[in-house]
Parts: structure tokens; sequence; C-alpha cells
């Protein structure tokens, strides 16, 4: 019998949003596996599985046969890979569930940011057909241009697979090229020393990565130098990858022909915040060449479902004594 704590109190009423993803959950856990789950710990505490995003030293500490951490969602919290190092005896995997999803939206980004069709719909809504006549078109073809991928994981993958799909070129850069050439053996990919060999071929840079102390202002004024002209950068997957004055310097001159941004560097602080929080210290919104999205990439009316069928699959992994796949190393931040 595996035993699994999950320390959330599931919704007891069907017509809450998330029940049937719980219903999915409990009808595709295999019957060898116990799931507990509410907030106050098990007594006894005998759990050898914790889900938890953001668990607590109570929680590690409680289960004397705990072996591994399931953070059911991509990423790592600071606060939560300083904690995890103090138990190194803990295997730590994550949930990709919602790569797919992120993917669109890079992708989505992209073509959003190529055809330049913000401010084209928002003088359209006003009648205003100008834009069609425009001469030359600021529009970019994507067909036949070099998309660099940086991070070539669950996300940057599908993010390929579409980009070829269109019949772009696919280069990525991935630390570990030993899976991605498992992962994928007809992909191009390069290690992180090779950055600023690719940039100069990139007509579209995606960003797929975490944040880490290695990562944090990766590309800056130098890196976006490097790019050709009329590049599109995207960026699904940390803000201060960027960093913020060389992205909106680059844009703001049109060394940069477009970016599209689901991800930022201010956040709000709280629920009465939301309303009114500028995402970042320069005014992108002033830029007609920016796509922006409020870090909202991953999501879908299916994600909840998703991310249950997810956790299923991985503990049933679990529960035959099968390997887990995405494990995180909390040394490195992902």
């Amino acid at each position: 019998m595996l035993r699994v704590y999950y320390p959330v109190d599931p919704p007891s009423d069907p017509l809450q949003e998330e029940y049937a993803a719980w219903e999915l959950l409990r009808a595709r856990l295999d019957p060898q596996i116990e799931l507990t789950t509410g907030t106050r710990l098990p007594f006894p505490a005998e759990y050898q599985i914790l889900v938890s995003g953001r668990p607590t030293a109570d929680q590690l500490d409680a289960s004397p046969v705990l072996h591994t951490l399931l953070i059911p969602w991509a990423g790592l919290s600071v606060p939560t890979g300083e904690l995890i190092q103090q138990y190194p005896h803990l295997a730590v995997h994550n949930l990709h569930y919602n790569a797919v999803t992120t993917a669109e939206s890079a992708v989505m980004l992209l073509l959003m940011a190529a055809k330049l069709i913000v401010p084209v719909e928002q003088r359209f809504r006003q009648h205003d057909w100008r834009p069609r006549y425009l001469y030359p078109n600021p529009s970019v073809m994507l067909h036949g241009k070099t998309v660099l991928i940086l991070g070539y994981g669950s996300i940057g993958k599908q993010v390929g697979k579409i980009c070829r799909a269109m019949g772009m070129r696919v280069i990525a850069i991935r630390r570990s090229l030993e899976v991605a050439a498992l992962d994928d053996p007809d992909a191009e990919v390069y290690p992180a020393s090779h950055l600023h060999h690719l940039l100069p071929e990139a007509n579209v840079l995606v960003i797929t990565l975490p944040l880490t102390e290695d990562t944090r202002s990766l590309i800056g004024a130098a890196e976006l130098e490097l790019l050709p002209e009329n590049a599109i950068l995207v960026n699904v997957g940390r803000g201060p990858i960027v960093e913020q004055a060389a992205l909106y310097q680059a844009l703001k001159e049109g060394r940069l022909h477009s970016a599209g941004l689901d991800v930022w560097y201010r956040y709000p602080a709280d629920e009465e915040s939301r309303a009114n929080t500028p995402p970042a210290d320069f005014p992108f919104h002033e830029l007609e060449n920016v796509v922006m999205s409020p870090h909202r990439g991953g999501g879908s009316m299916e994600v909840d479902l998703l991310q249950m069928e997810h956790l299923a699959e991985m503990l049933n992994l679990a529960a035959k004594g099968q390997p887990l796949p995405n494990r995180v190393h909390p040394k490195r931040g992902y």
C-alpha cells in the first residue's frame, strides 16, 4: 500500500469548479494507493509521498517513511527550494500538466507579435482601415525563419513541434543534452555555452526557462544586440531572465521587431492590488510592438482536469515501483 498525503481540503459540493477534477483523481488512482487529504496532519503520519508545492517543515518531518515530495505543478519556488535542501534524502518531482497550454500561448504571442495584430485590431474596432494599406507591410513571415528556444523541456519541445509545423527551423539550448537527444533525436540542441553563437541565427527567441541564479538576467543588452534585424522575442518562462531596461529600450528603439510577454517583473501583492499593478518599471503598455499577457499562459478550461490526470499517472507509477519523471534538483532551482 502506497500512502499519499495531499494537504488541501477537496471541494464537497458537486457544483464547485474543482469537484470534477477531484473525482477524476479518485477514479484514476490505483487501488493500492491510500490518499489522505485535509490541512490537518494525519495521525499516525505514515505517508511515503507528500503532494505539495509549498510544504511546511512539519509536513516534511511528520512521517518517518516520507521519501518523495511531489510538487503538483511545474517550477520550484525559492522558499520551497531553500527548505527542501534540508532534506537531501527526499526525491522531488514536478508535474508538467500545463506544458501544452503554455506552449500554445507562446505560439499565440509569437503570431500576434509577428503580425502586430494588437494595434491593428484596436484601430479596426474604430472602423479604421488604414493599417491594411501600410507599405511596406510591417508584419513578419515566420515560415522559413529560425526560432531559438531557451529551455528545451516539456514546454520548449511543444513550442518546437508547433514551429516546425509552421515551416520554421528549430534550434534550442538545454542543460541536459543527453536527455534532449533521447526525447527528440532530430532536434538541433546545444549547451548553454553556445548562446552567443546561436543568437545571430535567431529570427525568433522563445524563452521557456525557469528562473535560477544562472538564468537571471541571462538576456541583456549585449544578447539582444546579437539578434538579427527584425527579431521577435517571446517570454513564457520568467520575467527577470530578460533585463527589463534592455528589453524596453530595444523595443522602443525598434532594434527588436516585437515581443510577446506573458511573464513580468512586478506582480500584485494582494487581491486588492490585482486591479491596478504595473507589471514592470518601464511603460511597456505604451509600445505598440508588444503583446502583453498577465501570466496566464498555462491556463485553460481543462487545466484542473489535466492536473489531476497527470497527478494520478504519477502516483500510479510510484505505486507500481516505477521511476518517476520530472526530477527536480533543488540546488539548481529546477
